[in-house]
């Protein structure tokens, strides 16, 4: 082909690209001028399209570029950054100085001891009996553990990613409200089977708790306690919600529903309405498996934490929940309301100490073991729980940085982009389960690590011996003050003693 051709060709191939762009220009520009929907396309066409797509930017613009490290909402990209190193194998250190702002009120910082521990003095960490009325009572080591996510709000690679980091680096893994599905069970890690208010799994053709489902589960060695979920931190008042995209068969076959349905739970148990009726499901549930079994709930009312111990006194301490797994306000899912996940609920740094001083004055306390859930995803927001007491850590966003998480806000609409929370074979090809499981396992391995550099540094042999002396919280004029001082220690059974009133807010 001659020069001349070449051009002509190259000058005929442009006028084409040329005449599609305008003609496509133009359609846009008809159509903007005639729709009635949004005034700025009305006014200014075609170009007003630039603000809705800056806007759908801002969100990762503001994430990666412009956010500064610690204000960040869910979690900043220093809290971010610490789970990425840790799930790496990374080092922890920093140079120069803390970017963390002391002032705030509310800031958590740890008391050091002026003789710490040595390395070649601390203690391992020591076992917790859970359940001791059961006929097989759970005993175990694990401080940091995985909180719920269920095979449909997760990919079925996270799901095999989630069981065998849980086994190699020591920790239990919960099921979610979706049932157990085949892949929780292959990594071979301790198992918590959660029941949600629909009872995916544990149900039968009516929708009722199935007796045969319960014992066929329990029989499983790897399913060691079991959850009955009455709310969670991003949506208490309100049951599960799985878009009908996430509802494949083989998710609904384990769920007991019909697939490419959305799968909406009812906002409690229909036959739970107090707490008399709670203890009785509990029991049930107990007895069938012979497993220990406790609840999952947001405190929103103190009073409702006196009519439960009330209760359980009035009963005996044998019919007490094995543990209850308290999740804050400031919880996270995969899709809830915003008006329920910006305004429901109290979050974990109010919730916990009075949940556990209300165990305390009731004389309930070591027979009731308390999980903190809801946000707490570093070392630092793991020992505060075991400072103000809880017995247990567990967590789910912190795992999903783990395994990939960016933080991309779309959980609920199939299209994560890492894998993690979609069932897009596409998407869910990119999270390899090996890879993404000696992440989980080192994540599980730094925290424990990191939260006994802490616990030494307070003078400590292991992270169970942290108590509310050693640690401070700011206040609003500028100063801390203890957590001993802030949350005194309750008097043992006092309220059993004394006709059990009502207990007061904290200050």
């Amino acid at each position: 082909m001659s020069h001349f051709n070449q051009w002509i060709l190259s000058i005929t191939l442009t006028e084409i690209f040329l005449t599609t762009i305008g003609c496509l220009l133009l359609n846009i520009y008809i159509w903007d001028i005639r729709q009635k929907n949004h005034a700025i396309l009305r006014n200014f066409p075609i170009i007003g399209h630039f603000r809705y797509f800056l806007e759908f930017l801002g969100v990762y613009l503001r994430q990666f570029w412009f956010a500064q490290d610690r204000e960040e909402l869910p979690f900043n990209r220093a809290d971010r950054s610490w789970v990425y190193r840790a799930a790496k194998g990374g080092s922890a250190t920093v140079g120069f100085g803390s970017t963390r702002d002391l002032r705030p009120v509310g800031t958590v910082l740890f008391v050091d001891a002026p003789f710490p521990v040595l390395g070649e003095d601390a203690c391992e960490i020591r076992p917790v009996v859970i359940g001791p009325y059961c006929k097989h009572p759970y005993e175990t080591k694990f401080l940091f553990n995985i909180s719920a996510m269920s095979y449909g709000s997760i990919s079925k690679n996270a799901v095999l990613a989630l069981s065998n980091g849980a086994r190699i680096g020591g920790c239990w893994l919960n099921t979610g409200e979706g049932g157990v599905s085949p892949y929780h069970l292959e990594g071979g890690c301790d198992l918590v089977a959660q029941i949600g208010t629909a009872k995916y799994g544990f149900c039968d053709a009516n929708g009722k708790l199935s007796p045969e489902a319960i014992r066929g589960v329990a029989l499983y060695p790897q399913i060691k306690m079991f959850e009955l979920k009455l709310s969670q931190g991003a949506k208490p008042g309100k049951g599960g919600i799985l878009p009908a995209a996430k509802v494949t068969p083989e998710i609904a076959a384990i769920r007991f529903i019909k697939a490419h349905q959305d799968a909406i739970s009812p906002n409690r148990h229909p036959e739970v309405s107090n707490v008399s009726q709670l203890l009785d499901m509990i029991n049930t549930i107990r007895t069938l498996s012979g497993k220990p079994t406790g609840f999952k709930i947001v405190l929103g009312s103190y009073e409702w934490l006196d009519d439960l111990c009330q209760e359980i006194l009035k009963r005996g301490i044998e019919e007490a929940p094995d543990f209850i797994t308290l999740d804050g306000a400031e919880g996270g899912t995969g899709a809830a309301p915003a008006s329920l996940i910006d305004y429901m609920g109290l979050p974990i740094a109010e919730s916990l100490p009075v949940l556990i001083d209300t165990l305390v004055e009731y004389g309930l306390r070591e027979r009731i073991k308390v999980i903190a859930s809801g946000k707490l995803v570093t070392p630092a927001e793991v020992a505060w729980a075991l400072c103000v007491g809880a017995d247990f850590v567990a967590s789910t966003r912190g795992f999903a940085f783990a395994l990939g998480c960016i933080q991309a806000l779309e959980c609920h609409t199939n299209k994560c982009p890492t894998g993690v929370a979609t069932h897009n074979p596409y998407l869910m090809n990119g999270l390899d389960p090996t890879n993404k499981a000696t992440r989980v396992a080192n994540y599980v391995k730094s925290m424990s690590y990191e939260t006994g550099v802490i616990s030494h540094s307070c003078g400590v042999k292991e992270p169970r011996e942290l108590s509310r002396k050693h640690a401070r919280i700011m206040t609003e004029k500028g100063v801390s003050v203890s957590l001993a001082d802030r949350y005194p220690n309750k008097i043992p059974g006092s309220k059993a003693r004394a006709g059990n009133p009502r207990p007061n807010p904290p200050l």
